[in-house]
């Protein structure tokens, strides 16, 4: 007789036959969430190709030169998009003069110049946390804000029909006013306040990507913070920061409200001279093209959406073309 006790149901050992092993286990695991991901990547893809090519087949028999150069008419045979295309490229130029700057400069002086007092980092702190949840403001929001703050100053300055304040006359092109009223440059300040958070927050990850080692070489090589920020850390973080840029100036170009908040849907036949002029921008005029009963007119936006995703693809390209050119191996 045995001594040997024997258990009833023996457990199988790991790699036994009929039980699969960890490693094939993981494997289809990965396999399967790879599927998800193509799968998921390729129905967006699709519908994204479907809904172009259908704007593409709508709006390809207005697509010509007349459109492009004539000013919006009743007629939808007659309409065009040459205000509306020129008063989106004064906003966002502007947009990109004053947002940029800001939020480099504030992302360097977050990331750069951290503070060491107690109550400077509690600040610190508070404004971090301030700027991540700006990013997702609606931004209606912004374009109420815009409307107190840049089109009426807070009414510090009177009224838009009896400004303040003035410099120069309206015929000069640098002519400005207080309040700044429902202009160009209101809505080149209001969209600054809707990518603002986007920019600070793309340069700030890009300027932490930056190695400390780098940082630490030019100190040590004699070079003041200023220069190693100037001369190593930026430099190395223009990538990145581009890339925040091209995701900022394409929300700006397509934001429809707060532009209707400030410059309101309005019928527009010129060119804005200065920036105190009215203007109106591609996502007002296709809304007010789509919003109209007659069909002619639904393929006079879809035209519209063309040539704004034309002059969107566009400012991609200079801004990729820039990240490429000082894009550089970190060593």
């Amino acid at each position: 007789m045995s001594l040997v006790p024997t258990h009833p149901n023996p457990v199988p050992a790991i790699g036994a036959v009929g039980s699969p092993k960890p490693e094939v286990i993981r494997t289809i695991k990965k396999q399967v969430f790879v599927g998800l991901c193509i799968a998921s990547a390729s129905l967006s893809i699709i519908v994204l190709a479907i809904l172009l090519g259908a704007i593409l087949l709508q709006g390809v028999k207005h697509l010509d030169w007349g459109f492009l150069t004539s000013p919006p008419s009743r007629k939808p045979e007659k309409a065009g998009i040459y205000p509306a295309m020129m008063g989106s490229i004064w906003v966002c130029l502007g947009c990109a003069v004053f947002a940029l700057p800001i939020g480099v400069g504030t992302a360097v002086y977050l990331e750069e110049f951290k503070p060491k007092h107690y109550l400077l980092r509690k600040l610190h702190g508070f404004v971090q946390l301030n700027l991540s949840n700006l990013a997702g403001v609606p931004s209606i929001v912004y374009g109420i804000l815009g409307m107190t703050a840049f089109v009426q100053v807070f009414g510090l300055f009177g009224n838009a029909m009896e400004p303040g304040f003035t410099l120069g006359t309206i015929d000069n092109w640098y002519y400005i006013q207080f309040p700044l009223g429902r202009g160009v440059l209101a809505g080149s300040l209001t969209l600054m306040l809707v990518i603002l958070p986007i920019v600070t927050l793309a340069a700030q990850e890009s300027l932490r990507a930056v190695p400390n080692s780098l940082r630490e070489g030019a100190l040590a090589l004699g070079a003041t913070q200023w220069q190693t920020i100037a001369k190593t850390s930026l430099p190395a973080a223009i990538p990145g920061i581009m890339t925040g840029a091209i995701l900022a100036m394409s929300r700006a170009i397509g934001e429809a409200a707060p532009i209707l908040v400030i410059a309101g849907v309005v019928y527009i036949t010129f060119t804005p001279e200065h920036m105190m002029d009215d203007f109106t921008a591609m996502p007002l005029q296709i809304y007010d093209w789509a919003g109209r009963p007659s069909e002619e007119f639904h393929r006079v936006a879809a035209a519209g959406i063309i040539v704004l995703l034309a002059i969107l693809l566009s400012f991609n390209a200079v801004a990729i073309f820039i990240r490429h050119r000082f894009q550089r191996p970190l060593q």
